[in-house]
């Protein structure tokens, strides 16, 4: 049971980390007796950065919570509230608990592993970062947004690289997202002439949490040092040949910067798959939603039916297809992702089974 807490038992530091209301209201009281509240800053393979609104602290999690663990949804990412203890003059720390989390950003683990990665948790706002050069892509953009509005969070574009561009041609690519997209917030900027750099700044504000979200060499690493006002983090150039980018971030940190705001810089991602997103496919691709309501029959895919007013829509040019293409796409791999992850789940599950029984027989011979 969460027992109430009054704000002023919190650490006024955790309150400038984003701990706000609504966390504190997930937090039974009677823990706080054994453990404090800190935030994930930084994920490694085996250990974790966390802060307790005072400072960086080296951590590791409790045994019990390894050996219990059936998924990487159980263990912490970056952005996670978790319960600690303290030791050494606070030089070290262990985790015992993740608390509730109010929004965590996932995808499929790239190759043919079925399985999901943590991106990072407690996110307000998804800044996705494009290019305005062959980075350029709505099919991608449409993933990404999918990804974001399944976990409730809220979606701004940032376009970089707008010194490549004249006014007009920028003003065309802006339209071209804002045809599909009506009222999802676009800003391009640069970090090279630093035009609109300002207007990004103004996105963020005290106290919520912000991440970063796009491919290699978009200006991602850049752009966070412009944000932090000097040059902490190392950038690469992108190849010359084929325009991709190189990895700068090599593992997700939480920064805070001057503002108040705290942003989460994420490597870049060269593959995006999404599974169990139906809402995120639903709220991205609103008009193909609304159309599919007027359908012949409820069951329809959109495929091959009569009297699917989704492909009529197509025909006539009312949703590009393009776009369709995409929808349908999304669609069948995240049923697909979805099912295979509970297949491999139900196989882990019996496999472990078998394990019990084997030791549990052994046991019993002894």
């Amino acid at each position: 049971m969460c027992l109430e807490i009054n704000m002023n038992m919190i650490s006024s530091g955790i309150e400038k980390l984003g701990f706000s209301k609504w966390f504190n209201d997930k937090v039974d009281s009677n823990d706080l007796n054994s453990f404090e509240i800190a935030r994930v800053t930084a994920v490694h393979k085996d250990s974790y950065i966390i802060n307790n609104g005072k400072n960086d602290i080296f951590s590791e999690l409790i045994g019990k919570m390894v050996f219990s663990a059936s998924s990487p949804i159980d263990y912490p990412a970056v952005g996670d509230w978790v319960l600690a203890t303290f030791y050494d003059e606070d030089t070290f720390s262990i985790i015992h608990n993740v608390l509730p989390r109010k929004s965590l950003l996932r995808r499929k683990t790239p190759g043919k592993k079925v399985d999901f990665q943590l991106i990072a948790a407690n996110i307000d706002v998804a800044l996705i970062v494009q290019s305005l050069d062959t980075n350029f892509n709505l099919r991608r953009l449409e993933r990404y947004l999918v990804m974001v509005k399944d976990s409730n969070i809220k979606p701004i574009v940032l376009l970089s690289k707008s010194d490549l561009l004249d006014k007009e041609e920028i003003a065309n690519r802006v339209s071209e997202i804002h045809k599909i997209m009506p009222f999802l917030h676009v800003q391009p900027f640069s970090n090279e002439n630093e035009s609109g750099l300002k207007n990004v700044k103004n996105l963020l504000a005290p106290r919520q949490t912000y991440c970063l979200l796009g491919s290699s060499g978009i200006g991602k690493t850049t752009l966070l040092n412009n944000l932090i006002g000097e040059s902490i983090f190392t950038t690469k150039t992108v190849r010359e040949k084929d325009s991709k980018g190189k990895h700068a971030t090599t593992y997700r940190q939480l920064i805070k910067l001057d503002c108040e705001a705290m942003l989460i810089d994420t490597p870049g991602m060269r593959e995006l798959g999404n599974f169990s997103v139906e809402t995120g496919i639903d709220e991205t691709f609103t008009e193909i939603s609304e159309l599919s309501k007027k359908c012949q029959f409820n069951d329809c895919t959109h495929v091959n039916e009569k009297g699917c007013a989704v492909l009529e829509a197509v025909e006539i040019g009312q949703v590009p297809e393009k776009r369709y293409l995409n929808y349908i796409k999304m669609k069948k791999e995240s049923i697909y992702n979805e099912m295979s992850y509970l297949e491999k789940r139900q196989k882990d599950k019996q496999f472990g089974k078998l394990c019990k029984t084997v030791m549990k027989h052994k046991k019993n011979q002894r």
